[in-house]
């Protein structure tokens, strides 16, 4: 009998497969036992936010923004309506033409993350979704900011996007790794991708941040098209604009599994190939090859910053670096 209880007892402990894999899609994207090692990565990207900016906020960074600042620069020629307080007067004296004394303003460092977290987004096949590592990328890189007094905000890009104003310190990058790393199960009913709405998104940047900011866009890109080059231009122009692009190993590389069918969750379309044929793996390879490099020629044309991180990396710092 008392063999029997303990029998019962070690079934009842055992979790049902089904409570478990329920349970899985309703946790955090980021385990807590992973976040300090992903602050002890975040400590190797000691040159990361060397990188001169410009904000709002006064700090020890070098702006490579000349303005009204203590460092003098350069002298440059007197224009119309340049404040006459700015006068280099010794320069004017030598040279017989007025001059103006140009100073290096001081700035603290801001980032913001944009992390994607639409149905595409939420795929992966090897250790994690995109999503997931879209989270543990932008916990890196809040991680290092936050470690050099600099600003960190964020956009999440989701079914009702969120905006996290920025903030300095450890505690802002906790709270920003926590809403980035919240949980993502699957999308019932996706709704395809529309080009407008990202160009929303891109414009609403555009407008909310500071001439100058370091802005990092962390997403797999599917909805990038040839419409959204001229806004990441001007973005380029005004923020240090650098692109992530998380993508998973069954994207390269489609395993064989015999028949099966495939929802495109950006289009909504559904399409049945046979993987187990070398030719359809291998038309897929090439497609998605050039889906790849056209993603990448947009982003360059535009003058933006471009990473490829794989899904199932662990080591995002030397990434990072190498970026």
């Amino acid at each position: 009998m008392l063999a029997r209880l303990k029998r019962l007892a070690r079934l009842r402990a055992q979790p049902d497969p089904g409570i478990s894999a329920l349970a899985s899609v309703h946790a955090p994207l980021i385990a807590a036992t992973d976040i300090a090692g992903l602050a002890a990565q975040a400590s190797l990207l000691a040159a990361l936010p060397v990188r001169e900016v410009h904000d709002h906020h006064a700090g020890d960074w070098a702006s490579r923004w000349l303005g009204r600042g203590l460092d003098f620069e350069e002298s440059r020629l007197y224009s119309p309506g340049d404040d006459i307080r700015d006068m280099d007067w010794r320069t004017t004296a030598r040279t017989g033409r007025a001059h103006l004394k140009i100073y290096r303003e001081e700035r603290q460092p801001i980032m913001h993350l944009v992390v994607d977290r639409s149905a595409t987004m939420r795929f992966g096949t090897r250790r994690r979704l995109k999503v997931a590592q879209a989270a543990r990328v932008a916990a890196v890189l809040a991680f290092a900011t936050a470690g050099h007094n600099g600003v960190i905000g964020a956009t999440l890009w989701d079914a009702q996007d969120e905006t996290l104003p920025a903030r300095h310190g450890r505690l802002a990058a906790l709270g920003l790794i926590e809403q980035a790393a919240a949980p993502c199960p699957p999308l019932s009913d996706p709704s395809p991708t529309d080009p407008l709405h990202h160009a929303d998104r891109l414009a609403a940047l555009d407008a909310s941040l500071p001439r100058g900011a370091r802005l990092v866009l962390i997403s797999d890109f599917a909805w990038l098209a040839d419409a959204h080059e001229m806004q990441l231009a001007r973005l380029a122009a005004r923020f240090d604009v650098w692109a992530i692009q998380i993508v998973d190993a069954a994207e390269r590389a489609l395993p064989a599994m015999g028949p099966a069918c495939f929802h495109d969750m950006a289009s909504g379309q559904q399409v049945w190939l046979d993987t187990a044929q070398t030719a359809v793996r291998g038309a897929i390879r090439t497609a998605f090859d050039r889906h790849l490099a056209t993603q990448a020629a947009r982003l360059a044309r535009a003058g933006v910053r471009h990473l490829q991180v794989d899904g199932e990396a662990d080591d995002l710092a030397a990434l990072l670096i190498h970026g």
